[in-house]
């Protein structure tokens, strides 16, 4: 595909995008008439959506809605020809969260989807490289068939499936990931693995922990022990950030589900505008933005939103979401899908009213002309970094707030007015920062978000009539070889779109 048949494709609504690139023209008849087919498959014999049992979520070819089984070949592939001979691999599913006795709904762990495609719980996965035509071996561990389990958690995965579907080349239980753990941690040289929670303080960084987080409570002492001492600390290397080279550039079949993630949560933006009044909670607002991405198929929210009416927008991450709009009121919604996968990320700044005032428009044209300046930055050819963008960012929102009236001393506008950075990147997870570089120059594929934003505290020091008055505009952007593609297009963002889609001039309606 081109690289102009790409945009095309990306400007259309989510369901023309899955419909003439998803499909291969097949349309939307041949996916009723596939469901019709499946019918008989309720309820699944598996343990996620797959095309035989979910023909309306998942095409032919297709693991996971939008990303067909051969990409995530492609992908470990990509890993395992990156490392020295002598490697294995070892990634672990996401641990199961509970709240008052009962589980979350259940999210892999990102990398260890990003590898198999496998999204249930209890699971762990070994890639050995060889030197065979695929290059690696891949042992996939799972809970298998349980028909007693089953009864109270629903369907699991078979064995068989695994090997056949997930392109596994064995298949064994759950329980027997330590044993297997030690056996071939003993063989090679370079273990690439990464510890659970690692990032956080009070979790010890030890192969312990690891085990710990893996082995059935069963194990005996010993042979916890043996398995600990296999994973010693000379022959293991971090894999995370193997890996986030790889997420960092999005293939097309990603770019296609990111922007039908923004594009779902772009369009409820547009009616959550419509919804707000005076007098409406910030908790109605935000259930209300997280119905609408439901109804559209958004599987959950990517994070916990923020909608911060007039002053509360002076937080950055105000969450809270637990008082009353009131007339006259900025309102700043973040909020952004988790869709097939992927998240989205979008800021919007409106009037509760519907009009800004005139001060309110003064500040937001000031914040929209800085954001779409440095948009048309990312790109490979502009040879420019995140630090660099973020300093373009602070230069021009300088240059605005001065013709404003601002008159800004040292400090004022980084470490008060813009106190956060400009951008990060954003793919399977919400801030795919943690294994990035700010210093690294942009590529093509890359997907960032441009986000920059004003808040002005009640001090003398800044105009009376911008106190209290909080704005920030963010888009996700596809970094593109000479032109950037703005993913989150069809959030409205111009004064004209903004106070239209709160008034309902747009022919939008709330729900």
């Amino acid at each position: 595909m081109s690289v102009r048949q790409l945009c095309l494709a990306l400007r259309q609504p989510s369901w023309r995008v899955m419909a003439s690139l998803g499909t291969r023209g097949r349309g939307l008849r041949a996916l009723a008439t596939e469901a019709g087919n499946a019918q008989d498959l309720k309820p699944s014999n598996y343990g996620q959506p797959l095309f035989p049992s979910h023909p309306h979520l998942v095409r032919p070819h297709e693991l996971t809605p939008g990303i067909p089984a051969d990409e995530y070949e492609r992908r470990r592939r990509a890993l395992m020809d990156s490392l020295p001979s002598d490697s294995v691999v070892v990634l672990v599913a996401a641990p199961v969260k509970y709240m008052s006795g009962s589980a979350y709904k259940f999210r892999q762990a990102s990398d260890f989807w990003y590898l198999t495609g496998f999204e249930e719980p209890e699971s762990a996965v070994i890639l050995e490289k060889v030197s065979d035509s695929r290059g690696y071996r891949m042992t996939l561990f799972s809970s298998g068939k349980d028909s007693a389990k089953e009864k109270w958690d629903g369907a699991r995965t078979s064995f068989e499936d695994v090997l056949a579907i997930f392109k596994a080349d064995n298949a064994l239980p759950i329980h027997a990931f330590p044993s297997q753990l030690k056996s071939l941690a003993s063989i090679y040289s370079n273990i690439y693995v990464d510890l659970p929670n690692a990032s956080s303080k009070r979790s010890p960084r030890t192969a312990r922990s690891l085990l710990r987080y893996l082995s059935p409570s069963a194990q005996s002492r010993s042979e916890y022990e043996s398995v600990v001492d296999s994973l010693s600390i000379p022959r293991r290397q971090p894999l995370a950030p193997l890996i986030a080279r790889l997420r960092s550039i999005k293939s097309e079949c990603e770019q296609r589900i990111m922007r039908s993630a923004a594009d779902v949560s772009g369009h409820a933006f547009a009616k959550t505008m419509r919804f707000t009044q005076p007098g409406v909670s910030e908790s109605a607002i935000a259930a209300h933005f997280e119905y609408l991405c439901s109804l559209s198929g958004s599987q959950r929210l990517a994070y916990v939103p923020v909608v911060a009416s007039g002053p509360n927008a002076l937080i950055i991450h105000y969450t809270s979401n637990n008082q009353v709009v009131q007339d006259g009121e900025l309102i700043l919604m973040d909020a952004g899908c988790e869709y097939n996968g992927y998240a989205s990320d979008i800021t919007r700044t409106y009037p509760a009213s519907g009009s800004f005032t005139s001060a309110q428009r003064d500040l937001y044209t000031a914040v929209l002309t800085a954001q779409k300046a440095l948009i048309s930055l990312c790109t490979e050819v502009a040879s420019l970094s995140l630090h660099e963008l973020h300093r373009r960012s602070c230069e021009l929102l300088r240059v605005e707030l001065n013709q404003l009236g601002f008159r800004l001393h040292t400090g004022d506008l980084e470490r008060v007015l813009y106190p956060h950075f400009l951008s990060h990147p954003i793919g399977i997870d919400l801030h795919e920062s943690a294994n990035s570089d700010r210093g690294e120059q942009l590529k093509a594929g890359m997907v960032i978000t441009i986000e920059p934003g004003i808040y002005v505290p009640p001090v003398p020091q800044f105009p009376k009539s911008f106190h209290n008055t909080g704005i920030r505009i963010e888009d996700e952007v596809l970094v593109g070889k000479e032109h950037p593609i703005i993913l989150s297009i069809a959030a409205p963002k111009e004064i004209v779109d903004v106070e239209g889609a709160c008034q309902g001039l747009l022919g939008l309606q709330p729900y």
